[in-house]
């Protein structure tokens, strides 16, 4: 499915569209509705195993195919600007790795589905003013209520001014529990004046 530099368009196609995006109250809203004050939310596709989706997630997270994130970013970013829910957002703000993690990937993956998005919808992206400021283990491997105390108060912002009065569009890579996102918008929430939106790659059936 995978080729060694880019992923083909009927395979593109057949990934398993959540068809969130353009609708409010969808499934991603209702599950970050009492952990996040988000403006819109969103995932592009349906995680599942064994399916087409998880492989582009793994060779995105665990066989340096960042390129192909950027890939995948862009079709996130035609996603959102067709819905016209998310044409207000003023920077684009990837979940942060820790500098541990990313010296052994090499990269964000979130940051290069925002650099994809860019290519899309001309915004900005904020590297380095939200910042992950302890090393924690890999979601993945943990469970419900492990997955919230696992990056509660993982997160800060470094420079607010920045960010404030502004409307930032939260992107990742894949949503479970929501327990990352809800972490990095209790960082953002000490921001005056901000707006929070997401938008994730894909969504598990958690």
């Amino acid at each position: 499915m995978l080729s060694e530099r880019q992923i083909c368009v009927s395979c593109i196609a057949d990934l398993a569209h959540s068809g969130y995006t353009a609708y409010p109250d969808n499934p991603v809203e209702r599950q970050l509705l009492l952990r996040v004050r988000y403006e819109q939310a969103t995932a592009l596709y349906i995680f599942s195993k064994g399916s087409s989706v998880q492989r582009v997630v793994h060779a995105i997270k665990f066989n340096g195919r960042s390129q192909l994130a950027q890939i995948m970013g862009r079709q996130l970013g035609l996603a959102l600007m067709g819905s016209g829910r998310f044409d207000d957002v003023d920077i684009l703000l990837p979940v942060p790795l820790h500098w541990r993690r990313h010296l052994q990937r090499g990269y964000n993956q979130s940051e290069m589905l925002c650099r994809g998005i860019a290519e899309v919808m001309h915004r900005p992206i904020s590297t380095g003013d939200l910042v992950r400021r302890r090393y924690t283990r890999k979601q993945s491997q943990q469970g419900k209520e492990r997955r919230n105390s696992n990056v509660e108060g993982a997160f800060k912002v470094r420079r607010p001014q920045r960010l404030q009065g502004q409307h930032v569009l939260l992107v990742d890579d894949v949503m479970t529990t929501g327990a990352t996102i809800a972490a990095c918008a209790d960082a953002l929430a000490t921001v005056p004046g901000i707006r929070i939106s997401v938008a994730t790659l894909c969504k598990t059936g958690y």
